[in-house]
């Protein structure tokens, strides 16, 4: 409820690619097989038994239950059981119809002579005296020197390779008449590919740069050599945006690290150094003839429903343990959404000192809304070549911002990427650039996309000029009654440099109309949506507004935000005449330099009321004159670009920023000398299997004598949608400070405790917690009480105060609340904890917001 559909979108999947999924499920030749492996003498179920077919060169595990499935292709009919300690078994079956394959495993004594170390198998599984354990304590007590990050230098050069299709298409879908004219994008596969049989590839990336690590002053470099992509219409999609959130979704894996990142979540990796408490971990194989030895470690999670992988881990035995190779996946009950199946692949290769360095990585993931239906598959591939130890880089590598661009993508010689990338493209990848070009040729699939970008987005384009946002068109409230809205901007084709902005408003209720222009002129000829932004914008403004109410990503008068509890008849008529300049750097630093003419007039219940000599008197306008800095720092911030906002993409960095307003008084009709000083600094802390908080800190500090709307009238929320920077059960114009400091902590538990009961796990739900702290106060000589030539602080009409100062005791609320509910929604009970007795409060509340994420 915090934001429409249109404004949802991009903020954890690119909506575009969500109303694209088709939902039938594509048809598959093969046999499929289940069955439970056990001990023939105990009747124990036997876990990570290897289920191969040996001819196919496929094959599967069993779980912690002895189970498996397997999907074997129609010609083979033989399939293969073993397990370290036991005798292979060898089954036979019927090719072409699903069946149930039970084997009991007798143990091989001379085989078990051999082993070194064996591991517990079964229900009694402790950690006490278990070879595994002691084997993967060994390889967490040797982590520091088995990372990169142990030698004094590092530099080696790193190609990612990044496709997406739609995936698991039935032949039904591919034959459908709209499709008629796109047959050349659709590929056939093997039957137990992932994705299916019926591929739609649509999207591939490939990226080569030239990396640098120094560990004394620590310094990380990385120099784009290259950078190829699929091109879409920049009309209708951010490629750029669309970039960052495919990196997003596959992140490269340390697998040293306590926490893979992963799909904006945080998994322990099975090497954390508290991997032996959520983890099960069994010696399956010894391979002799490597050299050096190595030991495959089998894990899983303890709870299957836990933010944990399974899989293998290949550890040598020559006192280093460390990673040779290392297969991860993840049990389908995780609560992960839209997830169907996880698979990654790590493999090291050797160093001159005997250890080793990651070589090669694969991580692919195939999505959808359904267990069997259509979706979604992506893969990203990583290759380490040219890697060197212990030598320093050439002169001056190390100096200035951490990453540097490709120089220029027009100077590549078109056999650059023939000789730079370690492996050539498939027949299937190389046709993906010149599919999407042809694609984007037919004109039923231009108005497919403009359809889809207007329902995403809100605007609908005319070449030079676009209208929206749709969301805007209508809303209401108790002063404007019906209101009607229509506005647009210009367009790139318009001009690169001018653009443009402007709407126009009427209300029914007040008979007037409100309005907004803009003009902005790109400094660097650039769009100004485009990062880092460097421009210069002039705007009037007259409207309405609540006081006290600066929505980051939404507008006012969106729809949804109509809906509002209490009384909430006091609003503003605004009119503000505004010069920016912004200025935005590479490093994610930027200012903002900003002068302000406002004139506020009351409207509805509110009102602006002093005392002269013994006399209220009542004020029409207030009228102040600003200049303000504006001053950001968001390190390694990531965001998708939409058309009307960036959406953040929320990572473990700090964001801070610090505003100073200087009021002007007699300057173009300024009324008060003030000074208004805000920061804030707002940072999300990940604790592995607890889930992540989200922590804000924020103080402000107005300087000198200023009436009450000009002091710090803090954020409430009278709507029914939970705001994460607001106070959800306070009043609008309910608190107003000089001075205060406020904590925000938002804790998303990610479905710790859900995942554990029975029945409720199955729902993926994910718990939420939440604690607003706002300490306050005004000082003497803002006190109304004390100087009455000051707007007196607003009263009902019974004469109740209804704005207040804060006094010793802060103003608090927490919430307790349900997300991830249908994979969509967030659900809050809110308790307010103090102020009680203030009139018109509410106690408790509930609220809830659209949250769509993985």
């Amino acid at each position: 409820m915090n934001r429409p559909f249109n404004q949802l979108c991009g903020l954890a999947v690119p909506c575009w690619l969500l109303l694209l999924l088709p939902g039938a499920p594509g048809a598959r030749a093969q046999t499929i097989l289940r069955g439970v492996v056990t001990d023939a003498k105990t009747k124990e179920k036997l876990p990570f038994v290897n289920v191969t077919v040996p001819q196919a060169g496929i094959g599967t595990n069993t779980d912690q239950n002895g189970r498996f499935t397997l999907q074997v292709p129609a010609p083979y009919t033989s399939l293969a059981f073993t397990y370290l300690g036991y005798r292979t078994v060898v089954k036979t079956f019927v090719a072409g119809q699903a069946q149930e394959i039970n084997v009991q495993l007798a143990t091989n004594a001379a085989l078990l002579n051999e082993v070194v170390v064996t591991g517990s198998k079964g229900p009694r599984y402790k950690n006490k005296d278990n070879p595994a354990v002691a084997l993967i304590r060994q390889v967490i007590e040797h982590k520091e020197q088995n990372r990169p990050e142990s030698y004094r230098y590092v530099e080696y050069e790193k190609y990612e390779k990044m496709t997406f299709s739609f995936s698991n298409l039935s032949d039904k879908f591919k034959d459908r008449k709209i499709f008629r004219n796109y047959q050349f994008l659709f590929k056939k596969q093997d039957s137990l590919a992932a994705g299916g049989v019926n591929i739609l590839p649509i999207y591939i990336e490939e990226k080569l740069a030239r990396e640098y690590y120094r560990k004394d002053p620590e310094t990380r470099k990385s120099i784009a050599l290259g950078n190829k992509q699929v091109e879409f219409d920049k009309h209708f999609i951010d490629n750029e945006g669309l970039s960052t959130y495919f990196n997003r979704m596959y992140q490269d894996i340390d697998i040293y690290a306590n926490n893979v990142a992963l799909l904006g979540n945080q998994l322990l990796s099975p090497i954390a150094n508290n991997a032996p408490t959520f983890y099960q971990f069994y010696i399956s194989d010894t391979l002799r003839q490597h050299v050096p030895q190595l030991v495959e470690l089998s894990f899983f999670p303890r709870n299957k429903g836990d933010m944990l992988f399974a899989g293998k881990l290949y550890v040598t035995l020559d006192g280093n343990y460390a990673v040779q190779q290392a297969n991860l996946s993840v049990d389908k009950r995780i609560n992960l959404n839209f997830v169907k199946r996880l698979d990654a692949n790590l493999q090291f290769a050797e160093n001159p000192d005997k250890r080793y360095h990651l070589s090669k990585s694969f991580l692919g993931i195939d999505f959808g809304l359904s267990e069997k239906g259509s979706g979604f598959y992506g893969e990203r591939t990583v290759s380490f070549d040219k890697y060197r130890v212990n030598q320093p880089g050439p002169p001056g590598v190390y100096e200035g911002p951490a990453r540097v661009p490709v120089d220029s993508l027009a100077q590549r010689d078109p056999n650059f990427w023939q000789l730079n990338r370690p492996d050539s493209l498939t027949q299937n990848e190389r046709a993906i650039y010149r599919n999407v070009d042809t694609l984007q040729t037919i004109k039923s699939f231009q108005r497919t996309l403009t359809l889809f970008t207007f329902l995403i987005s809100g605007y609908k384009s005319f070449g030079p000029f676009e209208v929206g946002p749709s969301n805007t068109f209508y809303s209401f409230n108790p002063v404007e009654g019906f209101r009607l809205r229509v506005g647009g901007r210009s367009t790139p084709e318009f001009s690169k440099r001018i653009y443009f902005e402007t709407y126009s408003a009427y209300g029914f209720k007040d008979e007037k109309w409100k309005y907004f222009l803009s003009s902005t002129y790109a400094l660097n000829g650039k769009s100004i949506y485009t990062f880092p932004q460097n421009f210069v914008r002039a705007s009037f403004q007259r409207d309405t507004r609540i006081p006290g109410q600066e929505l980051e990503f939404v507008q006012e008068d969106n729809f949804l935000l109509s809906f509002k509890r209490g009384i909430n008849d006091r609003y503003l008529y605004n009119d503000v005449y505004r010069l920016d300049y912004v200025h935005e750097f590479s490093n994610h630093f930027s200012y903002a330099l900003g002068f302000r003419k406002l004139q506020q007039s009351p409207a509805g219940s509110l009102y602006f009321r002093n005392v002269v000599g013994d006399q209220p008197n009542s004020v029409t306008t207030l009228s102040t004159t600003e200049l303000s800095v504006l001053l950001r720092w968001a390190p390694k911030e990531k965001f998708y670009q939409g058309k009307l906002y960036r959406s953040p993409i929320i990572g473990p960095y700090p964001i801070f920023t610090v505003r100073l307003g200087t009021g002007i008084k007699g300057f173009l009709g300024g009324e008060y000398n003030y000074r208004n000083l805000i920061a804030n600094a707002t940072k999300r802390f990940y604790l592995s299997q607890l889930g992540h908080s989200d922590v804000t800190l924020e103080g402000g500090y107005v300087a000198g004598q200023v009436p009450f709307p000009l002091l710090d009238v803090h954020r409430a929320n009278q709507t029914y949608s939970y705001q994460l920077n607001s106070y959800n059960l306070m009043n609008f114009l309910e608190f107003s400070s000089d001075h205060y400091a406020s904590l925000f902590i938002d804790h998303n538990f990610n479905g710790f405790f859900f995942n554990k009961l029975p029945l409720i796990k199955a729902l993926k739900l994910r718990e939420t917690a939440s604690l607003k702290l706002l300490y306050g106060g005004i000082r003497a000589e803002n006190d109304p009480s004390q100087h009455p030539a000051l707007y007196q602080f607003l009263r009902d009409a019974q004469g109740q105060p209804t704005t207040f100062t804060l006094g010793r005791l802060p103003y608090a609320e927490a919430s307790v609340g349900v997300a991830n509910i249908f994979k969509l929604f967030r659900l809050d009970i809110v308790k307010r904890l103090t102020y009680l007795t203030n009139p018109n409060v509410s106690e408790w509340g509930l609220r809830g917001r659209f949250k769509l994420d993985f």
